[in-house]
């Protein structure tokens, strides 16, 4: 099923390529490597992050900065390894002008060194790995997304001053990723004068989560959790089937209640708050417009996967018409720093010194809509940093979030 999909996907963008080449002959293709998981525990919303670049390609003709694009696809299969190796046959055998994509913590990290060392631009619409634009940063690497920890900094203090939880359990699975939304919301929770009591990893790929949930301790006022994936419904469902649902607030890292996740999920998700930098219920016209394109392409709402991707498109868009060439790979990037990205779906856009976004973070709950569960935003925090409040000389020199930091001071 998923070879159909990409041969399809493939075939379409060749077509409107073959479209876009007749006519201007005398430009040369952009050519684009966008490697994604499309095998594994992430397909669906790795599937989504193709067609959110699809979506964006069709509406302009199949061109960036007004040259014709090839979109080359490359399946990661979830592997680090694969990252790897799909990055160096794009630039190597495909001479590819610029690399968009990925979706793991561990892909970002896997392709670091090579992408530094050949000087190939590489934006990343999706990939949250907190030290590729901190203490393992790159000329050549741009984030046009969140960080691990930059929306769970400040829910971390919502949970605490708003929602007045004192003593939390947090649920998060053991690689990088997790470490990293954990401890983002646990350093600002504490700070806000809660305690983490309890520390729970999970691996990826958990069939079963009912030993996890188990360990729970039921003297908490409320439980966070991070998950990727396939496993994320698996989580939820199994909480409520706990009887904690009702009894434990549960609350998580934005892609906890991901559109893409939603679908698969009922009222077990229902109550549940999170932070995100997107919504597909977001009342931004210009949100309400890409949202109403997305349906009527691919029938079901956008993810934040989708939208990040076809706003990778767009400020590529913008970038390759101001900077007038890709060839150049630090004349692109300084044309995306400079690129106005105020009518981005989920808001406005624009990067610190280390190639990160400054944006919204929205509070969002779960309730059930007229199309089934969806994230109504219940509150906005607008110019949120990858560093937070803290001083960015200071976080930096702090070691980066992991299993052990911020250590579990409270936790017995």
């Amino acid at each position: 099923m998923r070879s159909k999909w990409l041969v399809g996907v493939a075939v379409a963008l060749a077509l409107s390529l073959m479209i876009g080449v007749g006519v201007a002959p005398a430009q040369e293709p952009v050519r684009v490597g966008l490697p994604v998981p499309l095998t594994g525990f992430v397909a669906e919303s790795a599937r989504e992050m193709v067609e959110g670049f699809q979506l964006y390609l069709e509406q302009s003709g199949q061109k960036l900065g007004g040259r014709p694009v090839h979109v080359i696809i490359e399946d990661t299969e979830a592997q680090p390894q694969n990252a790897l190796t799909k990055m160096r046959k794009l630039v190597e055998q495909d001479k590819v002008h610029l690399v968009v994509g990925y979706l793991l913590a561990f892909e970002g990290y896997a392709v670091r060194d090579y992408v530094d060392k050949n000087r190939v631009p590489l934006f990343l619409p999706i990939v949250a790995a907190d030290d590729l634009t901190q203490r393992k940063r790159s000329p050549y690497i741009v984030r046009m997304t969140w960080t691990s920890s930059q929306p769970n900094h400040p829910l971390g203090e919502y949970a605490s001053k708003t929602l007045k939880y004192r003593r939390m359990v947090t649920v998060g699975q053991d690689y990088a990723f997790g470490w990293e939304n954990v401890g983002g919301f646990h350093r600002t929770f504490e700070q806000a004068g809660g305690k983490i009591v309890q520390k729970i990893w999970a691996p990826i790929g958990t069939a079963d989560y009912a030993p996890y949930i188990a360990q729970i301790r039921r003297d908490v006022d409320a439980v966070y959790a991070l998950l990727v994936g396939a496993d994320i419904p698996r989580f939820v469902k199994q909480y409520q089937e706990f009887g904690l649902k009702g009894k434990i607030p549960l609350i998580g890292g934005n892609i906890l209640t991901d559109e893409d996740v939603l679908s698969h999920m009922g009222a077990e998700a229902e109550g549940v708050i999170t932070s995100h930098t997107y919504a597909a219920t977001l009342k931004r016209a210009e949100n309400q417009k890409f949202v109403e394109a997305f349906r009527a392409r691919f029938k079901k709402d956008p993810s934040y996967y989708a939208e990040g991707m076809y706003t990778a498109a767009l400020w590529l868009d913008r970038a390759i018409k101001m900077a007038g060439s890709v060839e150049d790979p630090l004349k692109l990037i300084g044309a995306v720093k400079k690129a106005d990205l105020r009518d981005a779906p989920r808001g406005p856009l624009k990067l610190d010194e280390y190639n990160n976004p400054v944006e919204t973070v929205y509070l969002r709950r779960v309730v059930k809509g007229p199309r089934g569960m969806e994230n109504e935003v219940i509150g906005s925090i607008p110019n949120v940093s990858q560093f937070w409040t803290f001083n960015p000389a200071q976080y930096l020199g702090n070691p980066p979030y992991s299993r052990d930091f911020p250590p579990c001071g409270n936790c017995k």
